[in-house]
């Protein structure tokens, strides 16, 4: 007869997370050192990747966590560059803070058909012009990048030139080009920020640091 993997059948979901969570404690001693609601950041990341060492490249300036918290009370508008992240963020977490909350104040442009017409027409990515679009809403908006480093570059130039001020901004656009560049001038930007350094970044992962600060409620 065939030998199996040893498979743990009898575990529910939270037994799981719950062991999941013990692992990652015990394999990422940076814990200990780390105030509890930026870990709570850092481990749903490390959840999310399987990867210990994405704790070292996440960076939290200008109380970033408090500053989202107060916002996601008050119902700001959230603007993201991608349709995953608005679809995979959860109304039922967003509500936890304010009840009024709907899937229209979740903000992203990528796909309407006049930014489709802006982008062939100017040359430029659909990423610049959807950040260009969602301008009126950034003062006091919680932005979250995870895909498009020319959104996170378009928007902390609006922070750098205007003095717009979103109440947070999460970088963690991903890929080879404009990248780094592009979270290295989110750091020039005197606004709450939570980043993910060099290359590393995606949808999910922005999607999961906003429902970890919420965690912190």
């Amino acid at each position: 007869m065939q030998d199996y993997p040893d498979i743990r059948w009898d575990m529910n979901a939270a037994e799981i997370e719950a062991e999941s969570f013990r692992t990652i404690e015990r394999e990422c001693p940076q814990h200990a050192e780390m105030p509890l609601p930026a870990w709570r950041v850092a481990r749903r990341l490390i959840h999310t990747t399987a990867d210990t060492r994405i704790a070292e490249s996440l960076v939290f300036r200008h109380n970033p966590i408090e500053s989202g918290l107060a916002a996601l009370s008050a119902k700001a508008p959230v603007f993201c560059d991608s349709n995953m992240i608005r679809a995979g963020l959860s109304l039922d977490r967003l509500r936890r803070l304010n009840p009024a909350y709907t899937r229209d104040d979740i903000h992203c442009h990528i796909s309407d058909e006049d930014i489709a017409a802006q982008a062939a027409a100017t040359h430029r990515t659909r990423a610049i012009c959807a950040a260009e679009k969602a301008r009126p809403i950034l003062d006091g908006c919680i932005v979250l990048i995870g895909n498009a480093p020319l959104s996170l570059a378009r928007i902390a130039r609006y922070i750098l030139e205007e003095g717009v001020r979103p109440a947070l901004v999460v970088g963690m656009p991903v890929g080879f080009v404009n990248v780094v560049e592009s979270k290295q001038l989110l750091a020039l930007c005197g606004v709450p920020q939570i980043v993910l350094e060099g290359r590393r970044g995606g949808s999910a992962l922005a999607v999961t640091t906003l429902h970890a600060i919420i965690e912190s409620a």
